[in-house]
């Protein structure tokens, strides 16, 4: 008798569980809603592509599940920790989202209409909220004052990165033929350098997909006269050169064995170097423009850094240093929207489904950002000292407290219990050895 084969049961101690649905925050609420009010997404047309003729496009009819609708869904996903779509119909019957008043609906009528949701509509609207918090002033903290002078030349300072998406479930049969993990794309990923909030976002479903792919689509999101930071996986002397010839301005790291050769030397002492070089210098095609490098010396180490703003008025050796430096922001945002808001664990396989959880979480993400700055200007404490994340699960004490009638704002209730609440990050030895370290590198500057 053949033996039958034994079906393995994963250890349920060990699989991802489905979190509790955070309580409504009326105040939080309040600014989703000035993002994305009605009346941005009522002139908006459901529409997709018929799948035979690409060339047709299919007109959805007006019915209950209408844009405004699944936009509320979706956000409400993202910021209430909606784990189902049982849950969210449970939420949805008894006390709505967001705008929608309370609404009953099957679980199989969400489902289809996301399937049917175009990527692109929520693009445009993610586009939109951008723009719309760019034009909102920014609180101040301390050490903002420090790059008044900076922000005023450029009209945009932005930190870019890209990264890869978990791996998928294989729960279609699509996939389960497939040996290995499937990862599901990778997100390039633009964020204004001192808010922290993000400005731009471009998806492919390849994994593997080189940065330098989308050069042309980074370039032509940043403005005339701005400023991006990147690390050595744009390392190229085409792009260095496109940067310059449209008159947009970066800073990066030098990478290591690059031939170059000196012009001038702007300015120097014992432990950093300003100077303009010319790279390439055994290079059938050389970088055409001179760059200006800046090399400090950290822990007995060399750094070098790349940029094309040639002025040490406008941009000192040590804000270039300080801007690259910022640059590990952009990889706070990628934890903290993974691991806090859920985005390592995907809704689904499809990269439609994939764009509309990317677009969602980055737009609550935003607003989380927008409580976080405003927490630090009432804490005079600097923006990078707030934890996001603290912020965030402090959503449910303010709501506990709301009930039990003890407070009715938000930025208050977080003021006042800042330190139990565990919103300011610890100053550790490292960070003042690390402030130690800089006031003796840059005091001969």
């Amino acid at each position: 008798m053949a033996q039958r084969k034994l079906r393995h049961y994963p250890n349920p101690d060990f699989r991802h569980r489905m979190p509790v649905p955070v309580p409504a925050v009326e105040e939080v609420e309040q600014q989703l809603w000035a993002l994305l009010s009605p009346s941005l997404l009522a002139p908006r047309l459901l529409e997709r592509r018929d799948p035979h003729n690409p060339q047709r496009v299919i007109r959805l009819r007006a019915r209950l599940l209408t844009l405004p609708v699944l936009v509320a869904i979706i956000v409400s996903v993202v910021w209430r920790r909606l784990g189902a779509i049982a849950e969210v119909c449970r939420v949805l019957a008894r006390e709505g989202l967001l705008w929608v008043q309370p609404l009953q609906v099957s679980e199989q009528a969400i489902a289809k209409r996301l399937d049917t949701l175009p990527a692109a509509v929520m693009g445009e609207l993610f586009a939109e909220v951008c723009t719309r918090l760019q034009a909102q002033p920014l609180p101040t903290w301390p050490g903002l004052e420090d790059w008044a002078r900076v922000r005023a030349h450029f009209p945009q300072i932005a930190l870019l990165d890209g990264s890869t998406l978990e791996a998928l479930r294989k729960k279609t049969h699509a996939l389960q033929g497939i040996e290995g993990t499937v990862l599901a794309g990778r997100m390039m990923v633009m964020v204004e350098a001192f808010s922290q909030r993000p400005c731009w976002q471009l998806y492919t479903a390849e994994a593997a997909a080189n940065d330098k792919r989308f050069a042309a689509e980074i370039l032509a999101a940043v403005p005339r006269g701005g400023l991006v930071v990147f690390d050595l996986g744009f390392f190229s002397f085409l792009w260095f050169d496109d940067f310059t010839a449209q008159q947009k301005c970066f800073v990066t790291r030098m990478r290591h064995k690059t031939a170059y050769r000196t012009l001038t030397v702007l300015s120097q002492g014992p432990d950093y170097r300003d100077e303009l070089v010319k790279l390439g210098q055994y290079r059938s095609n050389p970088c055409r423009h001179p760059l200006r490098m800046v090399s400090v010396r950290w822990a007995g180490q060399w750094y070098r850094y790349l940029t094309n703003v040639l002025d040490p008025q406008v941009l000192t050796a040590r804000q270039v240093c300080e801007l690259y430096r910022r640059r590990w922001r952009i990889e706070d945002a990628f934890l903290l929207t993974k691991r806090v808001l859920d985005l390592a664990y995907l809704w689904t396989a499809s990269p439609n489904g994939i764009q509309l959880q990317i677009y969602a979480t980055l737009m609550f993400y935003a607003v989380l950002l927008n409580l976080c700055q405003q927490v630090a200007q009432a804490l005079h404490e600097p923006l990078e000292r707030i934890s996001v994340e603290m912020v965030f699960r402090a959503f449910s004490h303010f709501s506990r407290a709301v009930q039990r009638g003890e407070s009715d704002n938000l930025l208050e209730f977080l003021v006042a219990h800042a330190a139990l609440l565990g919103l300011v990050k610890r100053w550790r030895a490292r960070h003042r050895a690390r402030q130690q370290q800089e006031q003796i590198v840059w005091s001969t500057a």
